[in-house]
């Protein structure tokens, strides 16, 4: 009964979704997805979601240890944030919602979001918009998941389930790892070749919007041999709205836009914007739009429990001298999503050549 295309996304329906159940207190670790943009449908319940732009990454200490495909935590527990471990947390700007029964939430691209249920049962209801740079996106994740499969593997196998999140089931082979990296640059050479030649197509005949299922798939759910991995990567016959379209899209006549909270607001959590009656809450700064997800989240996390992150600090940086490197702060550095966009491009390059 769900109607996605009710904003802007013809042809999408309650189909392309996952359904969340969780109780109070329960909690997703402070992240952000690498693909596409997020519709969230609150059903039953309130959850309050704390949201930061994409320019505040650095102040959200990113880290891909524990590992999973598609999500970049941050180490800062966002709850209950160490100001002393992490003093750039400070020059973040958080926006923070409660979302009511019958809201729908629009989360941007790459925007980091904390999200905690604050009744007893909440019921909620998504779908990850895939976008055209989900292609580029698909290359990093490819190239973050070589590195971090080779060298945790390296170092001791059997610890698998402590550098990987517990969505990931376990370490694919280098031989898979370097297959999708392959399969993830050839699609990306092809949405661009399909994209010069759209343009110039479109000139008469208008563009056409893609109206395709979601596709995000994680590497476990389709299989792992070369053929099945195409299914990871979208084809470009159909270019989706670009972050200035999606600006012009009547989503409705009840937005309320989610504004920036005061810093000791956002890190106390001593007052939440709570929205009025609309159908969306909408966040738009700039271009930050988009963002698909076609991979099965996390489970929400009991309150019982720390953050993924939080745990990673904890449980998987061995306690050496204050002057000895691990293999996780040597790895924390290799895949920082500025080195690894650094690396795609050049990889690109080298492609086109």
């Amino acid at each position: 009964d769900v109607r996605w295309s009710d904003f802007g996304f013809p042809g999408r329906s309650g189909k392309e979704s996952t359904l969340w159940i969780g109780s109070e207190g329960a909690n997703t670790p402070c992240h952000l997805d690498s693909y596409g943009c997020n519709l969230v449908l609150q059903v039953q319940g309130r959850k309050r979601w704390h949201l930061f732009p994409p320019g505040d990454t650095s102040f959200l200490y990113p880290t891909r240890i524990p590992y999973e495909e598609s999500s970049i935590f941050s180490k800062v527990n966002i709850a209950n944030p160490d100001l002393k471990r992490f003093p750039e947390f400070r020059n973040s700007t958080a926006h923070i919602v409660t979302l009511s029964p019958g809201q729908v939430l629009l989360v941007p691209r790459h925007w980091w979001h904390y999200v905690e249920s604050i009744d007893p049962v909440t019921v909620s209801i998504n779908s990850w918009i895939e976008l055209d740079a989900d292609h580029e996106a698909r290359v990093e994740e490819a190239i973050t998941r070589m590195l971090v499969c080779a060298i945790k593997s390296a170092e001791n196998p059997s610890d698998g389930h402590v550098w990987l999140n517990p969505t990931e089931v376990e370490a694919t082979s280098h031989e898979t790892n370097l297959q999708y990296l392959n399969k993830a640059v050839s699609a990306y050479l092809k949405c661009q070749e399909t994209s010069v030649s759209g343009q110039a197509h479109s000139s008469s005949t208008g563009a056409q919007q893609r109206t395709n299922t979601s596709c995000k798939r994680k590497r476990r759910e389709v299989g792992c041999e070369p053929e099945s991995c195409t299914l990871l990567t979208q084809e470009c016959d159909f270019p989706t709205p670009k972050a200035e379209e999606l600006q012009k899209i009547p989503f409705g006549p009840h937005l309320i836009q989610v504004l920036p909270q005061s810093h000791k607001t956002s890190v106390m959590g001593a007052v939440a914007v709570e929205s009025g009656s609309g159908d969306l809450l909408h966040e738009n700064e700039g271009d930050h739009f988009g963002k698909l997800h076609c991979k099965r989240k996390r489970l929400l996390m009991s309150n019982d429990c720390e953050t993924a992150a939080h745990q990673m600090d904890s449980d998987c940086i061995p306690c050496t001298s204050p002057t000895a490197l691990s293999t996780n702060d040597f790895l924390d550095c290799l895949v920082n999503p500025r080195v690894i966009s650094l690396v795609a491009q050049l990889l690109l390059e080298r492609m086109k050549v």
